[in-house]
């Protein structure tokens, strides 16, 4: 069976990984067809994972672009439906943080951050659902972080962000449990990805990988549809890292 599925940051960190993962499934479960639409805003990340992707015998769509603006997410949950039929399953990955004392950010630091994790991740959430609930079935995967919920004095904004994309969550699953789709939050701990910069070897030692947190994810994601994981809480086993 095709499976339609779009995942947002896809061209570096979890959202490759998860991308690269459901590729690989396609060896292993016969019934199982992905079709990945991957986002991002880099192209030539899109290309690298894409033709990895391809190769594990996935069919791969990419769209270069920025989920904060609303008319592009648009047209890529209209060209996605047209092309394809309908959306399976949407990945809300793509994040941005900026890491800062709380008296050194400024409006360009709330601007940048608001944008991609919470106006970007609402409308194109908002557009898929309607998919979605038409259709009575789907699953949305929420990447959000332990910082939902846990504050860390150098990301303010970030901390604001992902406890507001909790609350949509919450919200979401609301209106999900009506029509039989299914809604993850995903919250992760510290994972190596780029957007911690360059670090220690010690400190990457005891961090998660992404391919921790995107196996979590799959395995959440073939359960039968009867059954919902509500929350994933993945943390490095010797607690949180208050970098």
């Amino acid at each position: 069976m095709e499976t339609t599925i779009i995942i947002t940051g896809a061209g570096k960190g979890i959202g490759r990984a998860i991308a690269l993962d459901f590729s690989k499934a396609a060896k292993e479960r016969k019934e199982f067809k992905p079709i990945l639409i991957l986002v991002s805003r880099t192209a030539s990340d899109l290309d690298t994972v894409a033709a990895k992707c391809r190769a594990n015998g996935a069919i791969v769509e990419t769209a270069r672009m920025d989920i904060a603006n609303k008319s592009e997410t648009d047209r890529l949950v209209e060209n996605t439906i047209n092309q394809y039929g309908t959306i399976d399953c949407l990945i809300n990955n793509a994040g941005v943080g900026r890491f800062k004392l709380l008296n050194e950010l400024n409006e360009e630091d709330f601007d940048y951050t608001m944008s991609t994790n919470l106006r970007g991740t609402f409308f194109l959430t908002q557009k898929v659902f309607a998919v979605m609930e038409k259709k009575r079935s789907g699953h949305i995967f929420f990447i959000t972080s332990i910082a939902a919920e846990t504050a860390f004095k150098s990301s303010a904004l970030y901390c604001m962000s992902k406890f507001a994309q909790k609350g949509l969550v919450e919200t979401m699953r609301l209106y999900a449990r009506e029509c039989n789709v299914r809604i993850t939050n995903v919250m992760p701990g510290a994972v190596y990805t780029p957007m911690w910069g360059e670090l220690p070897d010690e400190m990457k030692a005891v961090m998660m990988q992404p391919e921790e947190i995107s196996s979590a994810l799959l395995n959440a994601y073939f359960l039968p549809g009867r059954t919902s994981v509500e929350e994933l809480v993945i943390r490095p086993v010797g607690g949180d890292i208050n970098e």
